[in-house]
């Protein structure tokens, strides 16, 4: 260690000189970097997340079609947790689980699939079935 460094430690850490120059520096950088970053609309983000989980989903019929259904149900699973409202998704884990003999998580996820492609309507028993009153 330099005798400037040890100076510099000695008085409560404080850069001096070339190492004062470099943390400014990066620094401003830094900053640069995240003030000109892309602004990412909310309908990027959600056309992003539909193309990753189209993309999961095709991944899991490819690994269904060769027969690799745990393969198939991982695939199918990750495009749920990406776009949890894409019945596709339900689906296919609904047909590999099956092939795997999980009878009742495909049960689970075929509901899923159901639910979510009839509008995410809750199931019957929990909807309000009294009459609206009339004002």
């Amino acid at each position: 260690m330099r005798s400037k460094d040890r100076a510099s430690n000695a008085h409560g850490g404080m850069l001096t000189g070339r190492g004062s120059r470099r943390w400014l520096v990066a620094a401003l950088l830094a900053v640069l970097a995240l003030g000109c970053a892309p602004r990412v609309t909310p309908e990027q983000l959600a056309a992003a997340r539909q193309s990753r989980a189209q993309k999961l989903i095709e991944s899991g019929n490819e690994s269904y079609r060769i027969g690799d259904y745990r393969l198939a149900a991982r695939r199918y699973a990750a495009a749920a947790v990406v776009k949890q409202d894409d019945p596709a998704a339900y689906f296919g884990m609904g047909m590999a689980l099956s092939k795997l003999g999980r009878d009742e998580e495909a049960r689970t996820a075929y509901a899923r699939a159901r639910e979510l492609a009839r509008g995410k309507q809750p199931p019957a028993a929990a909807r309000d079935t009294t009459p609206a009153r009339s004002p």
